[in-house]
């Protein structure tokens, strides 16, 4: 054989041996999209949970859940699974909710839940408002303060008279 033989023999074994490796060598620059699956919840979502909340209640906070067991419908189960596309990293959550008699009582899963989640929702109560100019400890129930009204201010910009601008135009 030739050298100009040889050199295109080693050249075309160059080139197929980079093109069967070339996907894994030029990964990163292959776009991957990220792949979000289930039910993305914020650990805010899951603090507002307090026990004896209503099925209705539940949804209305977290949403449907992505699974209710056939045979137990007392069960619900939120899932949340991300693939990463760039480094192919994995975040999977769970949360996993037991009603009684249509009331919630018992939350179990991969999120903190508040610390007064056991406190029901019709006994717990906002801290109290206090009231500029008034004693928080007094039973005086005066009537909410109204923000001070704006005084009429001209515009910062004076528009011109925009029928007349539109017959200059057409004139």
């Amino acid at each position: 054989m030739t050298i100009k033989k040889k050199s295109l023999t080693l050249l075309g074994a160059a080139a197929l041996t980079l093109s069967v490796t070339g996907c894994s060598v030029f990964d990163w620059l292959i776009y991957k999209p990220d792949i979000p699956q289930g039910n993305y919840m914020e650990t805010q979502q899951v603090e507002k949970l307090r026990i004896e909340m209503t099925k209705e209640q539940v949804e209305y906070i977290l949403g449907r859940p992505v699974l209710r067991d056939s045979f137990a419908n007392n069960t619900w189960y939120y899932v949340y699974h991300y693939k990463s596309g760039r480094d192919a990293s994995v975040i999977h959550k769970e949360l996993i909710i037991h009603f009684e008699n249509d009331m919630l009582t018992k939350v179990v899963g991969d999120y903190d839940l508040a610390k007064d989640f056991n406190t029901p929702l019709d006994q717990s109560r906002l801290p109290d408002a206090i009231m500029l100019g008034t004693d928080a400890k007094t039973d005086n129930a005066e009537e909410p303060m109204i923000p001070e009204q704006r005084p009429d201010v001209k515009p910062l910009v004076e528009e011109k008279d925009s029928e007349s601008q539109a017959e200059q135009k057409f004139e």
